[in-house]
């Protein structure tokens, strides 16, 4: 799907003053990422390194693994289309709501789709697939899946992907890369444009045993990871511990945010444990929500009525800085009075 994402805010003529579509980090890249890609402007005049191999070692170092179990990508989407590439035709079944990547990429790949709601998979049960897409935290949902490791543990003749785009983004979430060193059957995606605020460099992850990492090296086109995408991935490792968003005040605005938000009777929310969530609007649907706070307001939305499994009422929300959560607080309060 080349359209219907977040962060689309260019598509309209009104100026955007918040952007609540995309739940990339709203405070920007960390301090010193930029000078330091600058500086490294001249690796663009020779080709960067064809599978990101400096920057293998270092993310390896960081999760203690092998390099041999890493494959950096452009971006997570990226890694999603090697994934559906290499198991092209397989059973493949997606939990959902979800990124809608994981299902255009199988389906141009002729995956025997089939999909699986979050609440029937929190159940565990025995997979007849080859391959599951689950993302956790979910996309849209922000919920975190609670015992994903032993749903692996069950399924061993069952290939998980399992996309950690937004474990940064939880209080409580931990990776399962440590599961990678003896589970054959588990693949991590990981992404560093939501954290660090680069998703225009596209830069992004795989860690998994080493047979699985040989298999998607064959199919990998070279030097998908442009050089100044690759500098900035160094300069993350390099600083990892200096470098975090405030996540505890970022969860802390978002508490305050949904507080204020379900005062208004017109919308309802949903449970979430990252900084975003879903809402849903009780009059109208998603769509002339959003075009209302862009045409009144400025302020960009993400319609997540294309998600499968969800409705044309709902609305993903992303946390931002306190001023502007009471913009959206404000405007929202203002469709109340127009329409319910």
């Amino acid at each position: 799907m080349l359209q219907g994402h977040g962060d689309d805010g260019y598509t309209y003529e009104k100026e955007i003053i918040a952007d609540f579509s995309t739940n990339v980090w709203y405070g920007g890249e960390p301090k010193g990422l930029k000078e330091h890609v600058f500086d490294r402007w001249n690796h663009v005049n020779r080709y960067p390194e064809v599978v990101a191999e400096s920057l293998c070692e270092k993310i390896a170092l960081h999760h203690h693994i092998l390099p041999e179990q890493v494959l950096v990508n452009s971006g997570t989407t990226e890694s999603i289309y090697l994934l559906a590439q290499l198991f092209a035709t397989k059973k493949t079944t997606v939990v959902i709501p979800a990124f809608s990547e994981y299902e255009d990429a199988c389906s141009i790949y002729d995956h025997q789709l089939s999909f699986l709601a979050w609440e029937d998979a929190l159940l565990l049960p025995r997979l007849r697939s080859d391959v599951v897409f689950i993302c956790n935290p979910n996309n849209p949902t922000g919920l975190l899946f609670p015992d994903l490791s032993t749903w692996i543990k069950r399924n061993p003749a069952c290939l998980f992907v399992v996309d950690e785009a937004f474990i940064d983004f939880t209080a409580n979430g931990e990776t399962l890369i440590p599961l990678v060193e003896k589970s054959e059957n588990l693949i991590i995606l990981r992404s560093l444009t939501k954290t660090y605020a680069i998703p225009g460099l596209r830069l992004g992850y795989v860690a998994a045993q080493q047979d699985l990492i040989e298999q998607l090296m064959r199919i990998k086109q070279p030097w998908t990871v442009n050089s100044m995408a690759l500098s900035a991935g160094e300069f993350i490792f390099e600083n990892y511990s200096d470098i975090q968003p405030p996540f505890a005040q970022l969860f802390s605005d978002k508490n305050t945010f949904v507080q204020e938000l379900e005062t208004n009777d017109s919308i309802s929310l949903h449970e979430s444990e990252t900084h975003f969530f879903l809402g849903k609007t009780i009059v109208r649907n998603a769509a002339q929500l959003k075009t209302f706070l862009v045409e009144n307001h400025g302020l960009l939305i993400r319609d997540a009525g294309n998600f499968r499994g969800l409705t044309r009422q709902h609305f993903r929300l992303a946390t931002l800085s306190p001023e502007k959560n009471q913009l959206m607080i404000k405007a929202l309060e203002e469709w109340k009075a127009l329409y319910y």
